[in-house]
């Protein structure tokens, strides 16, 4: 490994991300800088989705101003593993820097996934997928109980295992509430539905009609009540305004309805007393002349 320089002064920013401040990570809280080749990302960062705007501004203010919050990085096969701040290393690499002042600890593999989990909820740069999925890899790779993640990251046991449950919903419709075509509560919704052909399908209806998450419910109910192929829901919202369209194309003039309960209303506009004549005529067919 290459030798780097001491540099002090920013050491106790590392408090601000660590939760559990043992006396041996707070001694070794001083700020070295090192050369960025010798600084590599962690595979197993929770973190996967980078944007690049945020990433170029991020870029263009290191190259104005360097790197305000080192990068905490851990020793690792010959090199420095990065446990928080790979934002920050990616930027210093846009902005061309050679070297980024670094904070090194010592952890384990378990230690660094549970402290690069903190810093990106303490951020909320984590989207709900990647946040189900580092919960997950701590149980799963390192053996956390829902409860010891808890306390760990201040958040309530079931808020985590709500969260791992978000990885039950199939692969496609992970990927929409990845990129944000949904909702983390329209997730949460369609988990009621245990067809994954049926959840996929609602994914589909949320983002085409732009639903609520209270319009979803009533979609959830209904899938599940009815066969698939018989589904038919009606969205308070989108049906008034198909029906609105169905009697303007047919009589037409403007149609509005008014849903005020008991006292419900639909008003159509007319030119004349021979338009008005023509829509009554419409409206109640042969009964009009009848009535006469």
């Amino acid at each position: 490994m290459a030798r780097s320089k001491k540099t002090g002064g920013l050491g106790r920013g590392l408090d601000a991300i660590l939760t559990d401040n043992s006396e041996d990570q707070k001694e070794s809280g001083g700020v070295t800088v090192v050369r960025l080749t010798e600084v590599e990302p962690n595979p197993a960062q929770p973190r996967k989705v980078f944007e690049n705007e945020p990433l170029e501004a991020l870029a263009e203010s290191i190259a104005q101003h360097g790197i305000i919050q080192p990068i905490v990085v851990r020793p690792k096969d010959g090199m420095y593993m990065i446990v928080t701040g790979e934002r920050r290393w990616r930027a210093a690499r846009m902005a061309g820097l050679s070297e980024v002042p670094v904070i090194i600890i010592e952890a384990d593999d378990r230690k660094a996934a549970e402290l690069a989990l903190v810093e990106n909820l303490q951020r909320k740069d984590l989207n709900p997928v990647e946040e189900a999925r580092a919960y997950a890899d701590l149980i799963d790779e390192y053996s956390y109980t829902q409860e010891e993640i808890a306390k760990k990251v201040g958040r309530s046991r079931s808020s985590i295992a709500n969260s791992l449950r978000l990885l039950d919903l199939p692969d496609t419709v992970l990927e929409k509430l990845a990129l944000g075509e949904i909702a983390e509560g329209h997730a949460k919704v369609m988990l009621g539905l245990k067809d994954a052909d049926k959840i996929e399908k609602a994914a589909e209806i949320v983002i085409a009609k732009e639903l609520s998450v209270r319009d979803t419910e009533k979609l959830v109910k209904a899938m599940n009540e009815e066969p698939q192929e018989q589904v038919k829901v009606v969205y308070d919202v989108d049906h008034t305004k198909i029906l609105e369209q169905k009697v303007q194309s047919i009589i037409g003039h403007t149609v509005k309805i008014v849903q005020k309960g008991k006292k419900s209303t639909i008003n159509i506009g007319f030119s004349d007393n021979d338009d008005l004549e023509r829509i009554l005529r419409l409206l109640c067919g042969d009964k009009y002349n009848d009535e006469l």
